[in-house]
């Protein structure tokens, strides 16, 4: 690390602590809609209609601390949503 100025460090150590805190937001996300998924490939309706809450609930998550766009979040709700209701029906 070659930075000098005391502000340039103090950055660094606060991009090192959001980079964390982002990265378990985002392994977060990833583990709770792949596990929807494996739900909605058995073909359990219940149980994928509960997960989607959890899903829901991450993925807004993730927008609102800005690790995901907002846009993008709405987008693989949508889509999840329309899959479990695709089971339903």
């Amino acid at each position: 690390m070659a930075i000098r100025h005391k502000s340039a460090i103090k950055r660094h150590r606060q991009d090192l602590k959001r980079e964390e805190r982002n990265r378990a937001v985002r392994t977060r996300t990833r583990h709770v809609v792949r596990e929807l998924r494996e739900t909605i490939a058995s073909g359990d309706a219940d149980s994928a209609a509960t997960k989607l809450r959890e899903v829901v609930q991450t993925l807004s998550k993730a927008a609102t601390k800005g690790v995901l766009h907002r846009n993008s979040a709405s987008r693989r709700i949508a889509r999840l949503s329309r899959q479990v209701q695709a089971l339903k029906s």
